[in-house]
């Protein structure tokens, strides 16, 4: 592959996965589109490869540059002197590993969704990889975007609520609270199948976003963790609910609850972290204020868009107080940092802005090993487990 400078152009972007009827790959479009960095040139937008050109016709891609499959993709790609710099991985999650393998070793970069893989050996092979190459992989943990999820991980660095006591983080979900996998909804399908989703059910596929966060904001690395694990829907094969005691280094204690079947629960992600001088709180579903309790004083509503906010939290904000903000733009963020990350490593300099604190190959590799350590635990008989990596 050829030397290609990033400098003076946007970042080339090609796409596995993600086409007609896929959700995610449309938050990905967006999101790579708000700041002008990225260019979608090319994709292989389906496993069946009629469907994935007729999408690809209709975004506008080349049909030069609309593949049957990532291998034709990589092939062709890696060839051209104006190909994808990076690809997005927006796939179920066993294919997460082939296809990031190829592209980093064919010399192309990676975002990935999460979690990274769906064993902690692919996880484990892919860091080599990663090492090895030095090529950057981003995983999408997206709600470590948010200007106010910033806000608080500045707060807890700067020590204004103490030393971290307990954490609590909960992500349940209602979207799968009946059988839906058993009538033909695909999104559920792969969810629920081990082969397909690993050892985890909830706690992979929205248990690793509230572990990254809880992890992110405060700074602590899981001692251990015990877990219980349920299935409540009959005949399902992995775990739809899930709850996690969780041993932070340094003493610190944590719970965390996650659940497809928690019924009048849209997108529920909570956090709160308790220190000894105060507390932080902050709700997914009001994403632009983050609630400060100081141990001797009033409960403040820090809002997003204030002019003492911190510097990344401001880099963050994209509207005016008072617009909301949401899903899409924290997204974005990460994407911005991707792109940040990317030119940094271009001009052999360190990342600035956007481009620090943002989710790469060993928040990967730690999601997918907090996964097996919570399995691991509930398969025996809810002992305490310490994560492979912390």
């Amino acid at each position: 592959m050829a030397n290609k400078t990033l400098k003076g152009r946007r970042i080339r972007l090609g796409m596995v996965g993600g086409g007609e009827g896929a959700y995610i790959g449309g938050i990905h479009r967006f999101a790579a589109r708000l700041d002008n960095q990225f260019e979608l040139v090319a994709g292989a937008f389906d496993v069946n490869a009629e469907r994935g050109h007729a999408f690809a016709a209709q975004n506008f891609i080349a049909a030069d540059r609309s593949y049957d499959d990532y291998q034709s993709l990589i092939a062709a790609e890696s060839r051209r002197e104006d190909g994808v710099d990076v690809v997005a991985i927006c796939t179920p999650n066993f294919t997460h590993y082939p296809i990031a393998r190829a592209c980093l070793e064919a010399g192309i970069d990676v975002i990935c969704e999460k979690p990274l893989t769906s064993t902690l050996a692919d996880a484990e092979a892919l860091a080599e990889v990663v090492g090895n190459t030095g090529r950057f992989l981003g995983v999408t943990y997206t709600y470590s975007g948010y200007p106010m999820i910033a806000e608080a991980r500045q707060r807890v660095e700067a020590g204004l609520i103490g030393r971290v006591r307990t954490v609590q983080v909960e992500y349940p979900l209602e979207w799968m609270a009946t059988g839906i996998e058993f009538n033909h909804n695909q999104q559920a399908a792969w969810r629920v199948d081990p082969k397909k989703n690993g050892r985890g059910g909830s706690v992979g596929d929205i248990g690793t976003h509230a572990y990254h966060l809880a992890g992110y904001v405060t700074g602590l690395k899981a001692e251990s963790v015990v877990a219980d694990l349920a299935t409540f829907v009959e005949g399902r094969m992995l775990d739809d609910n899930a709850h996690v005691m969780i041993r932070y280094q340094g003493g610190a204690r944590g719970l965390l609850w996650s659940s497809q079947v928690a019924i009048g629960c849209s997108n529920s992600l909570r956090l709160r972290v308790f220190g000894e001088k105060g507390s932080l709180m902050w709700f997914q579903e009001q994403p632009n204020e983050l609630i400060y309790t100081p141990l001797e004083g009033n409960t403040r509503i820090i809002k997003r868009g204030r002019a003492d906010l911190d510097a990344l939290t401001a880099a963050r904000s994209r509207t005016p107080p008072g617009h909301p903000e949401g899903y899409i733009e924290a997204f974005s963020n990460l994407y911005a940092g991707f792109a940040e990350a990317l030119r940094a490593r271009d001009e052999q300099r360190e990342p600035a802005g956007a481009g620090r604190h943002i989710p790469q190959i060993y928040d990967g590799l730690k999601g997918v090993a907090f996964v097996d350590a919570v399995v691991d635990s509930h398969e025996q008989n809810t002992r305490w487990v310490t994560p492979k990596y912390r």
